[in-house]
Protein backbone atom coordinates (compact mmCIF):
# COMPACT_ATOMS: atom_id res chain seq x y z
CA UNK A 1 0.00 0.00 0.00
CA UNK A 2 1.29 3.44 -0.87
CA UNK A 3 2.01 5.56 2.25
CA UNK A 4 -0.56 8.14 1.12
CA UNK A 5 -3.22 5.41 1.22
CA UNK A 6 -2.52 4.38 4.80
CA UNK A 7 -5.09 5.81 7.25
CA UNK A 8 -3.57 7.53 10.28
CA UNK A 9 -5.11 7.88 13.72
CA UNK A 10 -4.96 11.63 14.25
CA UNK A 11 -8.44 13.08 13.78
CA UNK A 12 -9.36 12.38 17.41
CA UNK A 13 -8.39 9.85 20.05
CA UNK A 14 -9.09 6.39 18.69
CA UNK A 15 -10.27 7.53 15.24
CA UNK A 16 -8.81 6.61 11.89
CA UNK A 17 -8.44 9.24 9.19
CA UNK A 18 -10.72 7.29 6.87
CA UNK A 19 -10.10 7.89 3.18
CA UNK A 20 -13.03 8.60 0.83
CA UNK A 21 -14.13 6.08 -1.80
CA UNK A 22 -12.01 5.97 -4.96
CA UNK A 23 -13.56 3.92 -7.76
CA UNK A 24 -11.43 3.11 -10.78
CA UNK A 25 -13.74 0.59 -12.46
CA UNK A 26 -17.45 -0.16 -12.46
CA UNK A 27 -18.46 -2.13 -9.36
CA UNK A 28 -17.96 -5.05 -9.44
CA UNK A 29 -14.91 -4.73 -11.67
CA UNK A 30 -13.54 -7.20 -14.20
CA UNK A 31 -11.17 -8.94 -11.76
CA UNK A 32 -13.97 -9.48 -9.26
CA UNK A 33 -16.20 -10.87 -12.00
CA UNK A 34 -13.44 -13.23 -13.12
CA UNK A 35 -12.89 -14.47 -9.56
CA UNK A 36 -16.64 -14.99 -9.15
CA UNK A 37 -16.61 -17.25 -12.19
CA UNK A 38 -13.68 -19.24 -10.79
CA UNK A 39 -15.28 -19.50 -7.36
CA UNK A 40 -18.50 -20.85 -8.85
CA UNK A 41 -16.58 -23.90 -10.06
CA UNK A 42 -14.94 -24.88 -6.77
CA UNK A 43 -17.18 -23.77 -3.88
CA UNK A 44 -20.52 -25.16 -2.74
CA UNK A 45 -23.25 -23.21 -4.46
CA UNK A 46 -24.88 -22.42 -1.11
CA UNK A 47 -22.01 -20.36 0.32
CA UNK A 48 -21.25 -17.19 -1.65
CA UNK A 49 -24.02 -15.42 -3.59
CA UNK A 50 -22.55 -14.81 -7.05
CA UNK A 51 -25.43 -13.19 -8.95
CA UNK A 52 -24.75 -10.34 -9.02
CA UNK A 53 -21.02 -10.82 -8.55
CA UNK A 54 -19.59 -9.55 -5.25
CA UNK A 55 -16.45 -7.50 -4.92
CA UNK A 56 -13.41 -9.55 -3.92
CA UNK A 57 -11.31 -7.93 -1.21
CA UNK A 58 -7.57 -7.50 -1.68
CA UNK A 59 -6.59 -5.60 1.46
CA UNK A 60 -8.06 -3.46 4.25
CA UNK A 61 -6.88 -0.88 6.75
CA UNK A 62 -8.86 1.04 9.34
CA UNK A 63 -12.34 1.54 7.89
CA UNK A 64 -11.11 1.33 4.30
CA UNK A 65 -10.85 -1.67 2.03
CA UNK A 66 -9.55 -2.21 -1.50
CA UNK A 67 -10.87 -4.77 -3.96
CA UNK A 68 -8.90 -6.74 -6.54
CA UNK A 69 -9.69 -4.09 -9.15
CA UNK A 70 -8.00 -1.34 -7.12
CA UNK A 71 -11.25 0.31 -6.00
CA UNK A 72 -11.24 1.83 -2.51
CA UNK A 73 -14.33 1.53 -0.32
CA UNK A 74 -15.47 2.57 3.14
CA UNK A 75 -16.53 -0.45 5.20
CA UNK A 76 -19.73 0.25 7.15
CA UNK A 77 -19.94 -3.37 8.36
CA UNK A 78 -16.61 -3.90 10.16
CA UNK A 79 -16.69 -7.18 8.21
CA UNK A 80 -19.68 -8.62 10.10
CA UNK A 81 -18.83 -6.56 13.19
CA UNK A 82 -15.37 -8.11 13.56
CA UNK A 83 -12.96 -5.20 12.97
CA UNK A 84 -13.82 -3.30 16.16
CA UNK A 85 -10.47 -1.49 16.32
CA UNK A 86 -10.28 -1.24 12.53
CA UNK A 87 -8.94 -3.57 9.89
CA UNK A 88 -5.29 -4.56 10.31
CA UNK A 89 -4.67 -2.33 13.31
CA UNK A 90 -0.86 -2.08 13.65
CA UNK A 91 -0.91 -3.28 17.27
CA UNK A 92 -2.98 -6.34 16.38
CA UNK A 93 -0.87 -7.15 13.33
CA UNK A 94 2.34 -6.81 15.36
CA UNK A 95 0.97 -9.03 18.14
CA UNK A 96 0.03 -11.75 15.66
CA UNK A 97 3.39 -11.47 13.90
CA UNK A 98 5.40 -11.71 17.12
CA UNK A 99 3.33 -14.61 18.45
CA UNK A 100 3.45 -16.49 15.13
CA UNK A 101 7.21 -16.16 14.97
CA UNK A 102 7.62 -17.89 18.34
CA UNK A 103 4.59 -20.18 18.67
CA UNK A 104 1.92 -20.35 15.98
CA UNK A 105 0.00 -23.32 17.32
CA UNK A 106 -0.02 -25.14 20.64
CA UNK A 107 -1.94 -27.92 22.37
CA UNK A 108 -4.59 -25.78 23.99
CA UNK A 109 -6.19 -28.35 26.30
CA UNK A 110 -3.14 -30.57 26.92
CA UNK A 111 0.00 -28.40 27.02
CA UNK A 112 -1.40 -24.85 26.75
CA UNK A 113 0.43 -21.72 25.62
CA UNK A 114 1.15 -18.96 28.13
CA UNK A 115 -0.90 -16.44 26.10
CA UNK A 116 -4.08 -18.46 26.67
CA UNK A 117 -3.79 -17.92 30.43
CA UNK A 118 -3.15 -14.21 29.95
CA UNK A 119 -6.27 -13.81 27.78
CA UNK A 120 -8.50 -15.74 30.18
CA UNK A 121 -7.31 -13.53 33.04
CA UNK A 122 -8.09 -10.43 30.98
CA UNK A 123 -11.58 -11.65 30.11
CA UNK A 124 -12.25 -12.25 33.79
CA UNK A 125 -11.44 -8.58 34.48
CA UNK A 126 -13.96 -7.46 31.86
CA UNK A 127 -16.90 -9.60 32.97
CA UNK A 128 -20.01 -7.54 33.82
CA UNK A 129 -20.24 -6.83 37.53
CA UNK A 130 -23.61 -5.06 37.68
CA UNK A 131 -23.74 -2.80 40.73
CA UNK A 132 -21.05 -4.73 42.60
CA UNK A 133 -17.59 -3.26 43.09
CA UNK A 134 -15.76 -6.56 42.84
CA UNK A 135 -15.29 -8.60 39.68
CA UNK A 136 -17.29 -11.84 39.92
CA UNK A 137 -15.45 -15.14 39.88
CA UNK A 138 -15.70 -16.58 36.40
CA UNK A 139 -14.48 -19.34 34.14
CA UNK A 140 -14.18 -19.36 30.35
CA UNK A 141 -13.99 -21.77 27.43
CA UNK A 142 -12.30 -20.43 24.30
CA UNK A 143 -13.37 -21.49 20.82
CA UNK A 144 -13.23 -20.35 17.20
CA UNK A 145 -16.63 -18.97 16.17
CA UNK A 146 -19.75 -17.44 17.63
CA UNK A 147 -21.81 -20.60 17.21
CA UNK A 148 -19.01 -22.52 18.99
CA UNK A 149 -19.41 -20.23 22.00
CA UNK A 150 -23.19 -20.70 21.97
CA UNK A 151 -22.74 -24.49 21.87
CA UNK A 152 -20.57 -24.23 24.98
CA UNK A 153 -23.21 -22.13 26.73
CA UNK A 154 -26.02 -24.55 25.88
CA UNK A 155 -24.03 -27.55 27.12
CA UNK A 156 -23.05 -25.70 30.29
CA UNK A 157 -26.64 -24.73 31.01
CA UNK A 158 -27.80 -28.30 30.54
CA UNK A 159 -25.17 -29.63 32.93
CA UNK A 160 -25.88 -26.93 35.52
CA UNK A 161 -29.69 -27.22 35.48
CA UNK A 162 -30.30 -30.77 34.28
CA UNK A 163 -32.83 -29.40 31.76
CA UNK A 164 -32.52 -28.97 28.00
CA UNK A 165 -35.49 -26.63 27.57
CA UNK A 166 -34.60 -23.15 26.35
CA UNK A 167 -36.42 -19.86 25.83
CA UNK A 168 -35.18 -17.77 22.90
CA UNK A 169 -36.73 -14.95 20.94
CA UNK A 170 -38.36 -14.25 17.62
CA UNK A 171 -35.77 -12.68 15.34
CA UNK A 172 -32.89 -14.36 17.18
CA UNK A 173 -29.72 -15.44 15.41
CA UNK A 174 -27.28 -17.53 17.45
CA UNK A 175 -25.45 -19.50 14.76
CA UNK A 176 -25.94 -22.41 12.38
CA UNK A 177 -24.32 -25.38 14.14
CA UNK A 178 -27.02 -27.81 15.24
CA UNK A 179 -27.37 -26.74 18.88
CA UNK A 180 -27.27 -23.04 18.07
CA UNK A 181 -29.52 -23.56 15.06
CA UNK A 182 -32.26 -24.90 17.31
CA UNK A 183 -32.24 -21.48 19.02
CA UNK A 184 -32.09 -19.45 15.79
CA UNK A 185 -35.46 -18.03 14.79
CA UNK A 186 -35.30 -18.20 11.01
CA UNK A 187 -37.31 -21.11 9.65
CA UNK A 188 -35.46 -21.08 6.31
CA UNK A 189 -32.25 -21.93 8.19
CA UNK A 190 -33.82 -24.59 10.43
CA UNK A 191 -36.23 -26.43 8.15
CA UNK A 192 -33.71 -28.32 5.95
CA UNK A 193 -32.16 -29.87 9.08
CA UNK A 194 -35.28 -30.20 11.22
CA UNK A 195 -34.93 -33.97 11.53
CA UNK A 196 -31.69 -33.51 13.47
CA UNK A 197 -32.81 -30.63 15.67
CA UNK A 198 -33.94 -31.35 19.25
CA UNK A 199 -36.78 -28.78 19.10
CA UNK A 200 -35.99 -27.89 22.69
CA UNK A 201 -36.45 -24.14 22.15
CA UNK A 202 -39.58 -22.07 22.73
CA UNK A 203 -39.56 -18.76 20.83
CA UNK A 204 -41.33 -15.77 22.35
CA UNK A 205 -41.73 -12.19 21.07
CA UNK A 206 -38.56 -10.14 21.56
CA UNK A 207 -38.97 -7.61 24.33
CA UNK A 208 -42.14 -9.21 25.77
CA UNK A 209 -41.59 -10.01 29.44
CA UNK A 210 -45.22 -11.02 29.96
CA UNK A 211 -44.89 -14.12 27.75
CA UNK A 212 -41.72 -15.14 29.56
CA UNK A 213 -43.53 -14.68 32.88
CA UNK A 214 -46.26 -17.02 31.62
CA UNK A 215 -43.64 -19.69 30.89
CA UNK A 216 -42.29 -19.19 34.40
CA UNK A 217 -45.77 -19.87 35.81
CA UNK A 218 -46.73 -22.82 33.60
CA UNK A 219 -43.54 -24.54 32.37
CA UNK A 220 -40.95 -23.67 34.96
CA UNK A 221 -39.65 -27.22 35.34
CA UNK A 222 -39.18 -27.71 31.59
CA UNK A 223 -36.87 -24.75 31.05
CA UNK A 224 -33.20 -24.52 31.99
CA UNK A 225 -32.15 -21.19 30.51
CA UNK A 226 -33.04 -18.06 28.57
CA UNK A 227 -30.83 -17.17 25.61
CA UNK A 228 -31.01 -13.54 24.50
CA UNK A 229 -29.21 -10.94 22.41
CA UNK A 230 -29.32 -7.60 24.27
CA UNK A 231 -29.66 -5.97 20.84
CA UNK A 232 -30.61 -8.23 17.93
CA UNK A 233 -28.04 -8.05 15.13
CA UNK A 234 -29.14 -10.05 12.11
CA UNK A 235 -32.66 -9.61 13.44
CA UNK A 236 -32.46 -5.97 12.36
CA UNK A 237 -30.65 -3.93 15.05
CA UNK A 238 -33.68 -4.34 17.29
CA UNK A 239 -33.34 -2.68 20.70
CA UNK A 240 -35.71 -4.08 23.36
CA UNK A 241 -37.66 -1.85 25.76
CA UNK A 242 -35.71 -0.49 28.68
CA UNK A 243 -35.85 -2.93 31.57
CA UNK A 244 -36.20 -6.00 29.38
CA UNK A 245 -32.81 -7.50 30.19
CA UNK A 246 -33.07 -6.72 33.90
CA UNK A 247 -36.57 -8.20 33.84
CA UNK A 248 -35.19 -11.44 32.40
CA UNK A 249 -32.54 -11.44 35.11
CA UNK A 250 -35.25 -11.16 37.77
CA UNK A 251 -37.26 -14.02 36.25
CA UNK A 252 -34.17 -16.23 36.17
CA UNK A 253 -33.40 -15.39 39.78
CA UNK A 254 -36.92 -16.48 40.79
CA UNK A 255 -37.08 -19.64 38.74
CA UNK A 256 -33.50 -20.90 38.96
CA UNK A 257 -33.15 -20.60 35.19
CA UNK A 258 -29.83 -19.42 33.79
CA UNK A 259 -29.55 -16.18 31.83
CA UNK A 260 -27.33 -16.63 28.76
CA UNK A 261 -26.50 -13.34 27.05
CA UNK A 262 -25.27 -13.60 23.47
CA UNK A 263 -22.91 -10.64 23.05
CA UNK A 264 -21.10 -12.04 20.02
CA UNK A 265 -22.19 -8.99 18.01
CA UNK A 266 -22.87 -6.43 20.75
CA UNK A 267 -19.86 -7.01 22.98
CA UNK A 268 -16.61 -5.15 23.54
CA UNK A 269 -17.76 -1.59 22.92
CA UNK A 270 -20.12 -1.97 19.97
CA UNK A 271 -23.17 -0.53 21.77
CA UNK A 272 -21.39 2.10 23.83
CA UNK A 273 -20.53 -0.11 26.81
CA UNK A 274 -17.97 -2.89 27.13
CA UNK A 275 -20.96 -5.24 27.08
CA UNK A 276 -24.51 -4.30 26.17
CA UNK A 277 -25.83 -5.85 29.39
CA UNK A 278 -23.86 -3.14 31.22
CA UNK A 279 -26.53 -0.66 30.07
CA UNK A 280 -28.85 -2.23 32.65
CA UNK A 281 -26.20 -3.40 35.14
CA UNK A 282 -27.15 -7.03 34.47
CA UNK A 283 -24.79 -9.83 35.43
CA UNK A 284 -25.46 -12.85 33.20
CA UNK A 285 -24.85 -16.42 34.25
CA UNK A 286 -23.19 -17.13 30.90
CA UNK A 287 -21.90 -14.68 28.30
CA UNK A 288 -20.90 -15.43 24.71
CA UNK A 289 -18.39 -13.20 22.89
CA UNK A 290 -16.77 -13.36 19.47
CA UNK A 291 -16.51 -11.20 16.34
CA UNK A 292 -14.72 -8.10 17.68
CA UNK A 293 -12.85 -10.04 20.37
CA UNK A 294 -9.71 -10.41 18.25
CA UNK A 295 -10.48 -7.82 15.55
CA UNK A 296 -9.74 -10.12 12.65
CA UNK A 297 -8.52 -13.44 14.01
CA UNK A 298 -10.97 -16.34 14.54
CA UNK A 299 -11.69 -16.45 18.26
CA UNK A 300 -14.72 -16.66 20.52
CA UNK A 301 -15.43 -17.44 24.14
CA UNK A 302 -18.16 -18.56 26.47
CA UNK A 303 -17.60 -16.87 29.80
CA UNK A 304 -19.63 -17.48 32.92
CA UNK A 305 -19.95 -17.44 36.67
CA UNK A 306 -17.75 -20.01 38.37
CA UNK A 307 -20.65 -21.60 40.26
CA UNK A 308 -22.31 -22.33 36.90
CA UNK A 309 -19.20 -23.56 35.10
CA UNK A 310 -18.33 -25.84 37.99
CA UNK A 311 -21.11 -28.13 36.75
CA UNK A 312 -18.46 -29.46 34.34
CA UNK A 313 -16.39 -32.32 35.80
CA UNK A 314 -12.69 -31.79 36.32
CA UNK A 315 -10.69 -32.93 33.28
CA UNK A 316 -8.83 -36.19 33.79
CA UNK A 317 -7.14 -36.04 30.39
CA UNK A 318 -10.11 -36.06 28.00
CA UNK A 319 -12.21 -32.90 27.87
CA UNK A 320 -15.93 -33.39 27.24
CA UNK A 321 -16.01 -30.29 25.06
CA UNK A 322 -12.94 -28.98 23.26
CA UNK A 323 -11.39 -28.08 19.89
CA UNK A 324 -8.06 -28.67 18.20
CA UNK A 325 -7.49 -24.91 17.96
CA UNK A 326 -8.74 -24.04 21.46
CA UNK A 327 -6.62 -21.17 22.79
CA UNK A 328 -4.86 -20.66 19.45
CA UNK A 329 -1.77 -18.59 20.36
CA UNK A 330 -1.92 -16.06 17.51
CA UNK A 331 -5.64 -15.47 18.03
CA UNK A 332 -5.15 -15.01 21.78
CA UNK A 333 -2.36 -12.50 21.13
CA UNK A 334 -4.58 -10.61 18.70
CA UNK A 335 -7.36 -10.47 21.29
CA UNK A 336 -5.07 -9.09 23.99
CA UNK A 337 -3.80 -6.41 21.60
CA UNK A 338 -7.31 -5.53 20.41
CA UNK A 339 -8.62 -5.24 23.97
CA UNK A 340 -5.69 -3.01 24.89
CA UNK A 341 -6.27 -0.69 21.91
CA UNK A 342 -9.97 -0.47 22.75
CA UNK A 343 -9.25 0.38 26.38
CA UNK A 344 -6.49 2.90 25.69
CA UNK A 345 -8.70 4.80 23.25
CA UNK A 346 -11.96 4.27 25.19
CA UNK A 347 -13.65 3.03 22.04
CA UNK A 348 -16.82 2.09 23.92
CA UNK A 349 -17.32 5.75 24.89
CA UNK A 350 -16.50 6.85 21.34
CA UNK A 351 -19.05 4.37 20.02
CA UNK A 352 -21.69 5.81 22.32
CA UNK A 353 -20.96 9.44 21.36
CA UNK A 354 -20.63 8.92 17.63
CA UNK A 355 -23.48 6.44 17.50
CA UNK A 356 -25.87 8.86 19.22
CA UNK A 357 -24.76 11.64 16.88
CA UNK A 358 -25.37 9.52 13.78
CA UNK A 359 -28.72 8.14 14.99
CA UNK A 360 -29.98 11.64 15.83
CA UNK A 361 -28.80 12.99 12.49
CA UNK A 362 -30.40 10.15 10.50
CA UNK A 363 -33.65 10.33 12.47
CA UNK A 364 -33.89 14.05 11.71
CA UNK A 365 -32.88 13.82 8.05
CA UNK A 366 -35.18 10.86 7.35
CA UNK A 367 -38.14 11.99 9.46
CA UNK A 368 -40.32 12.79 6.46
CA UNK A 369 -38.93 10.09 4.16
CA UNK A 370 -41.79 7.76 3.24
CA UNK A 371 -39.51 4.81 2.46
CA UNK A 372 -38.23 4.72 6.07
CA UNK A 373 -40.08 3.29 9.08
CA UNK A 374 -37.56 3.90 11.85
CA UNK A 375 -33.95 4.66 12.76
CA UNK A 376 -32.79 2.77 15.86
CA UNK A 377 -29.79 1.28 17.60
CA UNK A 378 -27.26 1.62 20.39
CA UNK A 379 -23.74 2.93 19.92
CA UNK A 380 -22.35 2.09 16.49
CA UNK A 381 -24.97 -0.60 15.92
CA UNK A 382 -27.56 1.31 13.91
CA UNK A 383 -30.45 0.11 11.77
CA UNK A 384 -32.56 2.02 9.26
CA UNK A 385 -35.76 0.04 8.75
CA UNK A 386 -37.29 0.48 5.32
CA UNK A 387 -40.96 -0.09 4.47
CA UNK A 388 -40.07 -2.71 1.87
CA UNK A 389 -37.12 -5.12 1.71
CA UNK A 390 -36.67 -4.18 -1.95
CA UNK A 391 -35.76 -0.63 -0.89
CA UNK A 392 -33.03 -1.75 1.52
CA UNK A 393 -31.68 -4.36 -0.87
CA UNK A 394 -31.60 -1.88 -3.75
CA UNK A 395 -29.84 0.76 -1.68
CA UNK A 396 -27.28 -1.77 -0.47
CA UNK A 397 -26.35 -2.31 -4.13
CA UNK A 398 -26.37 1.42 -4.94
CA UNK A 399 -24.16 2.19 -1.94
CA UNK A 400 -21.67 -0.47 -3.04
CA UNK A 401 -21.57 1.07 -6.49
CA UNK A 402 -20.82 4.41 -4.79
CA UNK A 403 -17.98 2.97 -2.71
CA UNK A 404 -19.67 2.01 0.57
CA UNK A 405 -20.00 -1.55 1.88
CA UNK A 406 -23.04 -2.21 4.07
CA UNK A 407 -25.40 -5.11 4.68
CA UNK A 408 -29.15 -5.60 4.97
CA UNK A 409 -30.57 -7.27 8.08
CA UNK A 410 -33.94 -7.97 9.64
CA UNK A 411 -37.08 -9.54 8.24
CA UNK A 412 -36.55 -10.10 4.52
CA UNK A 413 -33.52 -7.79 4.56
CA UNK A 414 -35.58 -4.62 5.13
CA UNK A 415 -33.08 -2.99 7.51
CA UNK A 416 -29.94 -1.12 6.42
CA UNK A 417 -27.34 -2.14 8.99
CA UNK A 418 -24.55 0.27 10.02
CA UNK A 419 -21.90 -1.41 12.18
CA UNK A 420 -18.62 0.23 11.11
CA UNK A 421 -15.28 -0.12 12.87
CA UNK A 422 -15.41 1.79 16.15
CA UNK A 423 -12.44 3.79 14.83
CA UNK A 424 -14.13 5.06 11.64
CA UNK A 425 -13.48 8.73 10.90
CA UNK A 426 -16.33 11.04 11.88
CA UNK A 427 -16.33 12.85 8.54
CA UNK A 428 -16.37 9.55 6.67
CA UNK A 429 -19.46 8.20 8.39
CA UNK A 430 -21.27 11.50 7.94
CA UNK A 431 -20.43 11.41 4.23
CA UNK A 432 -21.86 7.90 4.10
CA UNK A 433 -25.01 9.19 5.78
CA UNK A 434 -25.25 11.91 3.11
CA UNK A 435 -25.31 9.20 0.47
CA UNK A 436 -27.87 7.11 2.38
CA UNK A 437 -30.21 10.05 2.96
CA UNK A 438 -30.06 10.95 -0.72
CA UNK A 439 -30.78 7.42 -1.91
CA UNK A 440 -33.60 6.89 0.58
CA UNK A 441 -35.14 10.21 -0.42
CA UNK A 442 -35.00 9.18 -4.07
CA UNK A 443 -36.58 5.82 -3.19
CA UNK A 444 -39.53 7.67 -1.65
Amino acid sequence: MHPSETPNMHEETGAHDTLPPDLRTPVPGPESRALAARLAVVESQNVTALDPAPIFWERASGANLWDVDGNRFIDLTAAFGVANVGHAHPAVVEAVSQQASSLLHGMGDVHPPRVKVELLEKLTELYPRGTATEVPQTRTVLSSSGSDAVETALKTAMLATGRAGLIAFEGAYHGLSLGALDATWREDFREPFSARLPNATAFVPYGDLAVVEEFARTKRDLVGAILVEPVQGRGGERVPPKGFLSGLRAICDRTGWLLIVDEIYTGLGRTGRIFACDHEAVVPDLLCVGKGLASGMPLSACMGLRRVFDAWPRSEGEALHTQTFLGHPASCAAALASLEVAAENDLAARSERLGREIRDRLATDLRDTSSVVEVRGLGLMIGIECREPSVALGITTQMLEAGYVLLPSGDGGRVLSLTPPLTIGREAIHTACDALVGLLGAAS
